[in-house]
């Protein structure tokens, strides 16, 4: 059955424009449903021979007085997240807020089962109805993914403050499912499956008391502590060995900059080895999840490392004002849960203004422009149902899938650029000060 979801999403239609403009697009209005008890045993089985196969243990602390309707937060790592999601809350059932190309092919099926349909890094301003709903009326669990992606490189990704002031708007129990190990075993980066054992921690992050004495700030400070992870910190500390022959494969594509001769977009892997194709450095990725070169210094033996040294990088360009990425991109629109429509090419030029797209006129009515500050990160895709890598930008009524077409490997350049230019941006906004005359 997995199989023929993925074979759906990969499909790609292609329909006239005045058919295309004429589509039936998501219902984001339409209120979300209590899980179906019938359900609910489908959930169990889909999920629990999973995690016993991947022996997880669930480490529970200050749960005792907890019980629904609350918020639980999630870390963001592999699709068997929700498995173990769902294995870590038994016998409890939650609804889920899902990415919306989680509900190509089975859009009645995920609503059914408790999916609530989001489009990634925008407003919704339906989102926050559906989860009162889901809170107050129906008394339920309400699981979020913050992140909104897989992690690149085992670390978390940027959370918005705004998520601080939806949990103090509701003022429930929020807890906290921070997961272990599903990263390792299947990096967004390379989805072959490892051999690694999964753990996970749930514990209460705030109660409603918590949430009324603290300010927004606070809060968010309180959510980054409860995200802080290392998976390969924790490989390393627990000695877990991955020893398959392919367990770098892939890497080249969140680890696009050589240290050594300081070129990007030229690094390839293979087998356990990631090489500069310009300067002909390799690194080995050890059986613990270490770098090491195989000749010279070895500049970064722990990835997150070498993956925040491309952050830097790249907030000097900015700050210098020389970040610009422009290409030619083929749109695939995500339309509705019949999957992805060919909206002819575009161009698209990212820059400290933000994202603009201006696509073949057939298709768009009009110029899309996301500012920086209406963008804190960029959902990316590598090698996405083998039809290359690529990048999403979405609007209230279309969500557009971008596939460079003259430009390789440059996606990961771009979600960083999108962060550190949108962090940019509200620290400018903070160090504003306006004082008032007395």
């Amino acid at each position: 059955m997995m199989g023929f979801f993925m074979d759906y999403r990969a499909k790609l239609r292609r329909v006239s424009p005045d058919d295309y403009k004429r589509l039936r697009r998501f219902d984001m209005e339409r209120r979300p449903y209590k899980q179906w008890h019938i359900l609910r045993p489908l959930t169990w089985l889909l999920s629990f021979p999973s995690v016993w196969k991947r022996r997880l243990r669930v480490h529970k602390r200050d749960m005792e007085k907890i019980k629904p309707p609350f918020i639980l937060l999630c870390n963001h790592m592999a699709f068997i997240d929700f498995k173990v999601t769902t294995a870590a809350l038994f016998p409890w059932r939650s609804n889920y807020v899902v990415a919306i190309d989680g509900f190509i092919g089975r859009e009645g099926l995920l609503r059914f089962a408790g999916g609530i349909l989001k489009r990634r890094v925008t407003s919704d301003v339906f989102l926050i109805r559906h989860l009162r709903t889901i809170l107050h009326q129906h008394k339920n669990v309400v699981s979020i993914y913050p992140e909104a992606r897989y992690s690149l490189i085992g670390v978390p990704a940027y959370i918005p403050p705004s998520l601080g002031k939806l949990l103090k708007r509701f003022k429930l129990p929020v807890v906290m499912l921070r997961m272990h190990g599903n990263y390792l075993s299947s990096p967004v980066w390379n989805l072959r499956q490892r051999k690694t054992p999964i753990e996970a921690e749930l514990f209460r992050l705030f109660t409603p008391e918590d949430l009324l004495g603290m300010d927004t700030g606070e809060i968010h400070q309180g959510i980054r502590r409860a995200f802080e992870y290392d998976e390969y910190a924790w490989q390393r500390d627990r000695g877990i060995h991955i020893t398959e022959e392919f367990r770098a494969e892939g890497l080249h594509h969140v680890i696009y900059r050589c240290p050594a001769c300081e070129t990007e977009f030229a690094m390839r892997s293979r087998g356990s080895i990631l090489e500069c194709g310009h300067c002909g450095k390799q690194w080995r990725m050890t059986s613990l999840g270490q770098m090491e070169a195989l000749d010279g210094p070895t500049e970064f033996s722990h990835l997150p490392d070498w993956y925040q040294y491309q952050v830097e990088q790249v907030r000097r360009e900015i700050e210098a004002g020389r970040y610009r990425f422009e290409d030619e991109v083929r749109v695939e629109s995500l339309v509705n849960n019949r999957g992805y429509y060919f909206a002819g090419n575009a161009r698209v030029v990212h820059d400290n203004t933000g994202f603009t797209l201006q696509g073949d006129p057939a298709y768009f009515s009009e110029i899309v422009h996301k500012s920086v500050r209406s963008m804190y990160s960029c959902h990316i895709e590598y090698d996405y149902f083998g039809k290359g890598d690529c990048f999403e930008l979405s609007t209230m009524n279309d969500t557009y899938y971008l596939y460079p077409l003259n430009k390789v490997n440059v996606v990961t350049k771009i979600l960083i650029a999108t962060e550190e230019l949108h962090q940019l941006a509200q620290r400018k906004e903070s160090a504003r000060v306006v004082i008032q005359p007395e």
